[in-house]
């Protein structure tokens, strides 16, 4: 039987090693971060060496992170009562609190008017179309760009941004919200104090301490050069699966993405059905964003940029990282088009 091969990584990262072994650790350490015994100063001390770490990666202080249950909660945290604007190629926790009043050029950009009002994000988790993101700006979702681009929260000149910790490599259920000094959020969990007042409730130091390390991983690993070979390996599948296809639609292809994401679409051909075919052959790719409890629907994303609803329902995401090899993306690329062959031998359009 042929090995797997995860081409999915926009959804969640493989879990990595030092993140495992963080966890593994700090599953010894008994005390509640909150308690004033040496126990639980062991346990405080450990979480604020995950919040420095997760701080540095992200050019931020230590003191302006809030540990969160992941970038869904942190996105309702910054954005809930505040009556933002958002566009349509936002994720659905940021569409949930604000307005979709800003446009979406073909070219998948979001043009902000206010930046003191809007919520956007700095790459788009389906298409990897990156933002200009302007001085100045309300909230940002950083959660696709983190540990994939250089990402300097104190140099950015915005108010407030958040990221998730299973799309780096941590563990899932753990995010974090940074905010701009001197700025506060109005807590949504009450009832501890914890998280200097603004989010409630026993820390996961399971969770942060895995985050943590997670966090200093990615740093090391933008400054190693290692998404430069990732973003060659999206060009090669790109470029096969184009000169094979040359029906085949490459989103994004003249504009800035994210070095591992390649949107593809063919007319036709159901994105679910892709996935399936994928599946079945040894490949985890997704026809979108991980966001809907299992369930594939049409890109909003792909619709928002003007593209068709045959067009939008007809889309492969695949997100590749630093592990995935070129003998890997080959294989999919042989797999894909075999799949395309067969499907237009029955005489189906594709």
């Amino acid at each position: 039987m042929r090995d797997r091969v995860y081409l999915d990584w926009n959804a969640t990262a493989p879990l990595r090693p030092v993140a495992r072994a963080a966890m593994e650790a700090a599953m010894d350490v008994v005390g509640n971060p909150s308690s004033v015994h040496a126990e639980g100063r062991a346990a405080k001390a450990l979480m604020e060496r995950a919040r420095t770490q997760v701080a540095e990666a992200l050019g931020a202080q230590a003191a302006d992170v809030v540990f969160v249950s992941g970038a869904t909660e942190a996105a309702a945290l910054a954005m809930a009562g505040r009556g933002l604007q958002t566009s349509a190629i936002e994720h659905d926790a940021v569409r949930a609190w604000g307005h979709e009043d800003l446009r979406v050029t073909p070219e998948g950009h979001v043009e902000i008017t206010d930046p003191s009002r809007a919520a956007v994000q700095i790459a788009n988790s389906e298409t990897g179309i990156l933002q200009h993101v302007p001085d100045g700006l309300a909230v940002s979702d950083w959660t696709q760009g983190f540990g994939k681009i250089p990402l300097a929260f104190d140099w950015s000149g915005i108010d407030m941004a958040f990221v998730s910790s299973h799309k780096i490599g941590g563990p899932k259920g753990v995010g974090a919200l940074i905010l701009r000094r001197g700025l506060d959020v109005q807590a949504q969990i009450r009832g501890g104090g914890q998280e200097m007042g603004r989010r409630h409730g026993t820390e996961n130091l399971i969770g942060i301490a895995g985050f943590g390390a997670a966090a200093q991983a990615a740093t090391q690993d933008l400054a190693d050069g290692l998404w430069e070979p990732v973003d060659k390996l999206r060009i090669f599948l790109e470029k096969t699966l184009e000169d094979a296809a040359s029906s085949t639609i490459l989103v994004g292809k003249a504009v800035r993405r994210l070095p591992n994401t390649s949107m593809i679409i063919t007319e036709g051909w159901r994105g679910e059905t892709q996935v399936m075919a994928m599946d079945l052959a040894g490949f985890a790719v997704s026809a979108g964003s991980a966001c809907s409890s299992g369930k594939v629907k049409m890109s909003g994303v792909l619709r928002a940029m003007g593209y068709s609803e045959a067009q939008a329902s007809s889309a492969l995401r695949v997100s590749l990282g630093p592990s995935v090899t070129e003998r890997q993306v080959a294989a999919f690329c042989e797999a894909w088009l075999r799949a395309r062959d067969k499907k237009m031998a029955r005489g189906e359009h594709a």
